[in-house]
């Protein structure tokens, strides 16, 4: 059969999903989607507009309401892709302190999961897309051909956060980075909707004790794996 032109990666926080997933959507000139971008876009939007956060029927109405499109990159800025919010290029707004503080509380809305999944799969059904996020195999695409959920400790990932903030010159203690980390665990494996957990045709890949490469090397093999099935 062809290479999967839906592949689905999913897996907790910090656990190097969107950095294998990049790499493989490069590798198979695929776009790269990070589903929580569209969290992000939501967020900024309710900020934006001045919409209280805590009024769940009106951040979900939004949800409901917005056209948000993910496209591959047109500007050489660095980006992954574009990201449009009723056409407008939003991309690096998105990323600001005040959206990173708050993406989680909007992240846990039935409603705005569910908008946002429909969004997504709209996505998705195009085709040639690797997708990242925590809830893809089990709940926006269980129809992807290949699922791949990618676990590792705490307090492993949490040292790798620590690294990656440190080499940009600054950035949380390990302790501060591991306690965020069992906190967001916590929080995604336990919510009412879509909680973390692996699709039950996932190809689960511990990578604790593996390098960015070697983690690749096994995703590649499982797209080539299917290619030759």
């Amino acid at each position: 059969m062809p290479v999967p032109d839906i592949i689905a990666i999913d897996g907790p926080a910090a656990s190097g999903k969107s950095t294998i997933g990049k790499k493989l959507a490069d590798e198979l000139g695929f776009l790269f989607f990070d589903t929580g971008v569209m969290y992000r876009a939501v967020t900024w939007a309710a900020l934006s507009a001045g919409v209280d956060l805590d009024d769940e029927a009106e951040i979900t109405r939004l949800a409901q309401t917005a056209d948000i499109d993910i496209l591959p990159p047109t500007v050489p800025d660095g980006r992954n892709c574009d990201i449009l919010l009723d056409g407008k290029d939003i991309t690096w707004e998105i990323r600001q302190g005040e959206v990173d503080r708050n993406v989680s509380l909007v992240s846990a809305y039935r409603g705005v999961r569910t908008a946002l999944s429909n969004q997504q799969r709209r996505i998705g059904l195009r085709g040639r897309v690797v997708m990242v996020g925590r809830d893809i195999g089990t709940d926006v695409m269980p129809e992807a051909p290949l699922k791949i959920y990618l676990v590792a400790s705490a307090e492993e990932r949490a040292r790798r956060r620590w690294v990656e903030q440190h080499q940009r010159g600054g950035g949380a203690g390990y302790p501060e980075i591991l306690a965020a980390i069992h906190a967001r665990d916590e929080f995604d494996s336990t919510r009412a909707v879509s909680p973390l957990r692996p699709a039950p045709d996932a190809v689960i890949v511990d990578t604790d004790q593996m390098t960015v490469d070697e983690v690749f090397d096994k995703v590649w093999a499982l797209v080539r794996e299917m290619e030759r099935s």
